[in-house]
């Protein structure tokens, strides 16, 4: 009630903002900038935080959604002039880190994975498997480019070369991210943009965040003993909170965990 009394000063606040899971357009729970909108914005606007703490935990996933969601965070740092402060738990690699790098200050476990800093591109090859069935694939297009890597076809020298050209367009769109908000941070004499991966205390020497450190204890030693913390996160659907999940929700998991062991999460 202490905030309501005239004169009184209240406690400071610190909204929490949970970040776990891939980062995809699709799929149910998945971080992505749609669903987080509202959780953002209600984080930076309800009442007037102190700083809004980013606890991230992600081995990423689409590099578009990791670039919106993390313009919406610096875009509304900069109106409310509110400092962003990121902990990592147990990873944020690629798109995670992406996020992580939309903080002022990044901090994280001694045991923390970060880095990744780059794009990947999976996909398989079919075609000599439906020709042993006797499968024949018949596509039609209007442009010569539309079935690019089509893969019950052969794999084009040409499609490989525009996907590559796409991925190093991307990579250097994250490379500029990164830079950008770490600035004099990074070290000038070692490429940090190669996917490679470091333990928190490496990657506080190679400047990719700012410390060790957790995020309450941090914060009562920056805002006081007293200060209050607001958390947001994504509400899982009501009936996945009942473990009522469809199979694409089923399949969705499995691939969330194959993107958190390639950490040996």
């Amino acid at each position: 009630m202490k905030r309501w009394i005239p004169f009184v000063k209240s406690d400071p606040t610190v909204a929490v903002l949970r970040l776990s899971g891939m980062i995809s357009a699709s799929g149910r729970g998945t971080l992505n900038d749609a669903s987080l909108a509202p959780v953002i914005e209600k984080a930076f606007s309800r009442g007037k935080p102190a700083a809004v703490a980013l606890q991230i935990n992600s081995p990423g996933g689409s590099p578009v959604q990791s670039s919106l969601i993390g313009a919406r965070i610096r875009r509304l740092a900069e109106e409310k002039e509110i400092p962003v402060i990121a902990f990592v738990e147990d990873v944020a690699a690629s798109g995670g880190y992406w996020l992580a790098a939309a903080a002022d200050e990044i901090y994280g476990d001694a045991c923390s994975v970060v880095g990744s800093i780059g794009v990947i591109s999976a996909s398989f090859g079919a075609h000599e498997l439906i020709g042993r069935y006797g499968i024949e694939r018949r596509v039609y297009t209007a442009g010569k480019s539309k079935s690019m890597l089509d893969p019950f076809r052969p794999e084009n020298e040409e499609d490989v070369a525009r996907l590559k050209d796409l991925l190093e367009d991307i990579h250097g769109t994250f490379k500029a991210h990164v830079s950008a908000r770490r600035g004099g941070k990074l070290p000038e004499d070692r490429d940090l943009f190669t996917g490679e991966v470091w333990l928190a205390r490496k990657a506080t020497e190679l400047g990719l965040i700012d410390g060790i450190g957790h995020l309450k204890p941090m914060m009562q030693e920056r805002f006081g003993e007293k200060v209050r913390f607001r958390r947001y996160e994504i509400r899982k659907p009501w009936l996945a909170r009942f473990g009522a999940q469809m199979a694409g929700d089923a399949l969705h998991g499995l691939e969330e965990r194959s993107a958190f062991a390639q950490f040996g999460l």
